[in-house]
């Protein structure tokens, strides 16, 4: 019963896996790391991205056997999120049937959000793997006996989650609201207490020493109320589908287990917005399991309704839900197989820097962050003079390096008759704030002049001449 929701979902995560080649820049961030040493990656978790470190591990082992590629970096979240899928199903033939259970888990890969992060070489569909794998533990405590081995299983389980993304723990609480709203018995709730007491202290040490890097998520915007009309939407989906599949007698439901899923972490990182904003979808991408849960059940529920006095149609329907979904959703799947489904591509401009550049060129990157292009894409600036950087990435231990004082920098791109300037297209470039950012783009204003400039999947690249000296800016 299991096997079409994971083979559906591997089908989904290959179909259009290279994305024509792009790469954008959270997915740079991955490519970067993976490819350092292990003592290099280790230097970066010192100042940045610990709360990746174990993913950025795993993904320079996948690098070191198999080579760097857009297969190697995605791959992993199209096979976690396939072992999600079926984790999801067993979930919901246990609690309402083989067809809930089909249902829940093909749902799970049609999901918009599911299908943009299937296809991520980031590390929140592994984390929606270890959600999945640890609910199903949980319910199968809840409906029989299990042994000490169990809860060992689904205390790793939780750890392995943690330590991908500790955010992920508000599984914790979501697991309470399940044991709660079923009912459990005091055995069980005392050997799920020590399970996730356990868990969460093994990985509090991560969550404490990440505390030091938060000026990483700075970016993130405050919490308004528009950025909760998808949750609610979401929630609103979930509730009604739990009240057309609500059970007369069992205690252990889709609802008491795909509710909690959804609702809890969404409000929990709500909340935890209030003081810190942190609200972004993907760190709560698992709470969707649940929702597949409930819309699987619901499935399972309408077709009993629709077809009680003949088998051949009951059979018929479930097929013919899933085709209409497809269907209906087949232009979302495309735009999320698209270069342009990502706000840029860090492998596209460096076509462009091999065609235009010249010997004596000067690189110039606006943000510093911009950088990532040339991490990924080294060969192609073989022979540019970043004239701003002091010490690269890898021995600085950052992602993008680091670069020298402002005036050091205006001296430097005197120095030079051309200079090539990678920056972000002008749809989602931000102002320069930074001291040596914004002297960056005043010499460029002031003593050059733009003689190329293209735009290519969100990454700008501009050709500067020096303007020929005047007695003005003598």
């Amino acid at each position: 019963m299991w096997l079409l929701p994971v083979l559906w979902t591997l089908a989904l995560g290959l179909w259009g896996l290279p994305r024509q080649g792009s790469v954008w820049r959270d997915e740079a961030a991955t490519w970067q790391v993976a490819r350092r040493s292990t003592a290099e990656i280790c230097h970066l978790l010192e100042n940045v991205d610990v709360v990746h470190g174990c993913y950025y591990l795993l993904m320079h082992l996948l690098f070191e056997c198999f080579g760097p590629g857009t297969t190697t970096l995605r791959l992993p979240s199209v096979l976690a999120m396939a072992v999600a899928a079926g984790c999801v199903a067993v979930i919901g033939h246990r609690l309402a049937g083989v067809r809930a259970g089909t249902a829940a888990g093909l749902t799970l890969g049609l999901l918009p959000a599911v299908q943009f992060h299937l296809q991520e070489g980031r590390p929140y569909a592994l984390v929606a793997a270890g959600a999945a794998l640890s609910t199903l533990l949980l319910v199968t405590a809840l409906r029989r006996p299990v042994r000490a081995r169990h809860w060992l299983a689904y205390t790793c389980a939780l750890v392995l989650m943690g330590l991908l993304n500790w955010l992920s723990l508000m599984i914790v609480p979501a697991h309470l609201a399940t044991l709660l709203l079923s009912r459990a018995g005091r055995g069980t709730l005392t050997r799920w207490t020590a399970a996730a007491a356990t868990a969460t202290l093994c990985v509090l040490p991560l969550i404490l020493f990440s505390r030091t890097q938060s000026r990483q998520v700075s970016w993130i915007p405050p919490l308004t109320w528009h950025m909760l009309i998808g949750p609610a939407v979401l929630l609103t989906i979930a509730g009604a589908c739990a009240l057309v599949a609500r059970p007369r007698t069992a205690r252990v439901s889709p609802a008491s287990v795909g509710l909690p899923l959804l609702a809890v972490p969404h409000l929990g990182l709500a909340g935890l917005s209030l003081l810190q904003p942190l609200f972004l979808d993907r760190y709560i991408l698992y709470g969707l399991l649940g929702l597949a849960l409930l819309i699987g059940a619901a499935v399972d529920t309408a077709i009993r309704a629709l077809a009680p006095r003949n088998p051949a149609a009951r059979r018929c329907l479930l097929p013919a839900v899933i085709t209409v979904a497809t269907i209906a959703l087949l232009p979302q799947s495309l735009a999320k197989r698209s270069p342009e489904s990502r706000v840029d591509d860090v492998m596209a401009i460096a076509a462009d820097i091999r065609r235009v550049k010249q010997p004596e060129d000067a690189v110039l990157f606006l943000p510093a962050a911009r950088r990532d292009t040339k991490s990924v894409s080294p060969a192609a600036f073989t022979g540019l003079h970043d004239v701003a950087l002091r010490r690269t990435p890898e021995e600085s231990g950052t992602l993008k390096g680091v670069e020298a004082g402002p005036e050091d920098i205006r001296a430097a791109m005197l120095g030079h008759r051309r200079i090539l300037l990678v920056t972000d297209a002008a749809a989602v470039a931000r102002p320069a704030t930074a001291e040596r950012e914004r002297v960056k783009a005043s010499v460029l204003s002031t003593y050059f002049r733009p003689v190329y400039d293209e735009e290519v999947r969100g990454r700008r690249l501009t050709v500067y001449e020096r303007l020929e000296p005047t007695r003005e800016h003598s």
